[in-house]
Parts: structure tokens; sequence; C-alpha cells
């Protein structure tokens, strides 16, 4: 049975002019366990989708909070790109702190990043394929350095002195790769025990698994709108299901109504998309 996840929307407007936004995600995460969802994922974004929308906290400090208001629910990035913005070093120590903090709750979803984040840094903006040879690179460094030893590297794009991550969780931090094509898919394969795509794209999370990623946990991502209208979110969850998706998290658009929503979703929605 698939696992249903909620969105913690950095970019959404607060609906009380009183509150900020930072402080209303730490609440939805609360509420998202309340109401029974089985894990939340959030964005790690430098800027927001569209600058209308006004906001973008940083996401780890959101995540540190989170892990204070919430006891099973657990919390993932989805995600951080450790290429450009963050050194991969400086992610995985990130990570594995999120990991003690939450009492072995955190998931680490990692991608290639968006020019729309990346460039604040003024490196530019490199290719896809360099990309790739980037995130290849820096997810090997994260997981040597849980792995909790000294490490020293030389690579193509990074260098490591003598790292050593001092504070491990008890479990070992799990690795989700996004991907939105073929290649992805087979980094994913190769380097990640979890595969990531916003979309239902049924072939690529078979490129996954031929490549290597059979039986592993496949999640997506599904906006909806806010209408009381169960089966039509459960009509749109079933594309993600019947391609192979374990876990979906719901994107609910729009700031105003959270109170009802989860509501809503405990009573209906939930039990609704359970039944697929």
């Amino acid at each position: 049975m698939a696992e249903f996840g909620y969105t913690l929307m950095c970019e959404q407007t607060p609906a009380m002019r009183e509150r900020t936004p930072v402080r209303e995600l730490v609440d939805h995460a609360a509420l998202a366990e309340r109401a029974g969802f089985d894990y939340a994922i959030i964005s790690d974004h430098f800027s927001p989708w569209l600058a209308e929308t006004g906001h973008s906290p940083c996401a780890w400090s959101v995540l540190g909070a989170a892990a204070q208001a919430t006891r099973r629910l657990p919390l993932v990035t989805y995600v951080t790109c450790p290429l450009m913005r963050y050194h991969p070093a400086v992610v995985a120590q990130k990570a594995a702190t999120m990991g003690v903090l939450s009492k072995g709750r955190f998931t680490l979803g990692l991608g290639a990043g968006e020019n729309l984040d990346e460039h604040v840094i003024g490196e530019g903006w490199p290719p896809v394929d360099t990309r790739h040879r980037m995130l290849r690179e820096a997810v090997q460094i994260i997981r040597e350095l849980f792995d909790g030893d000294y490490v020293t590297f030389q690579g193509e794009f990074y260098d490591i002195d003598s790292a050593k991550l001092h504070d491990l969780p008890d479990q070992r931090v799990p690795i989700g790769i996004a991907a939105s094509g073929g290649r992805s898919a087979e980094i994913a394969a190769e380097f990640g025990d979890i595969l990531m795509i916003n979309d239902p794209m049924p072939e690529v999370v078979e490129r996954f698994q031929t490549a290597g990623g059979a039986g592993r946990p496949v999640y997506g991502q599904l906006a909806i709108a806010y209408d009381a209208d169960a089966e039509a979110v459960v009509e749109a969850a079933q594309k993600y299901t019947d391609a192979g998706y374990t876990h979906l998290a719901l994107v609910r658009i729009g700031a105003d109504q959270q109170q009802p929503f989860f509501a809503w979703a405990e009573s209906e929605l939930l039990p609704a998309l359970r039944r697929l």
C-alpha cells in the first residue's frame, strides 16, 4: 500500500497576517502528523518560484523546528542540491544532525538543482551533463561521510581534507535522488536508496528499476486544490500508484483554509487514498 505525505510549502503566503510563513510551516508539520499523514516533505529553495508569493525561508531551520514539534512524522528534503550553494560535506553534516534531532525520521533528498536557486552564488549555471557528474561526485562524498570515518577526497569538482561527521544518528540517513530522465534515473539506482520524481513518469521508474533500483521506494508529488472532492484526488493519485510509486506527497495549493483541509484529510481524503 502506498504512503501519503504532506508538502510543507515554503513559498506560500501565510494565511494569517500576524503570522510568519516559517512559524506556520512548523504548525503545518504538527497538523499533518495529527491528521495521519505518513510523512512530510519540504523544498530547499533560496528563492520562491514566483516573486509574488514573497516567501522562501531556510528549509533546514524549519526542519529542525519541525523535528521538535512532531513525534512520529518522517521528514524529507525534496530536494536539496549539494552542488554549488551547499558543499556536499556541509550537506552531509546537516543531514546527520537532522537524523539525530528527529531520532531517525529524516530522509535526505538530493538533486542536480535549478538555476533559480543556485545562481545566487555568482558561479554561473553548468550544463546538465556537468551537473550529473557533479551530483555523482557529491553523493559519493556524502555516502562516505555517513560511514563515520575520516574522508579525504580529490575529485573533478570537490576536494575533501580529513573530514569526519562527529554526530551521526543511530540509523543511517536514507538518500533519495531526484530524476526526470533516464540518465538521472541511473544515477539514482547507483547511489540512491530512493527515487524521487514529481510527475507520474513510468518510463523513468522502469529505467530506475532495470538499472538496479528494483524494490526500492519511489516518491512522487501531486498538486491539489482543496474542494472536498476526495474522489478527484484519488483518481489523480491512481496514475502514480499504477506507475509504481510507493509514496505520494500532496501539495496543498493556497495558504487559506488549512485547518478545514487537515480535518477533511483525516476524515475523508486519507482513508479514500489508502483504499488504492
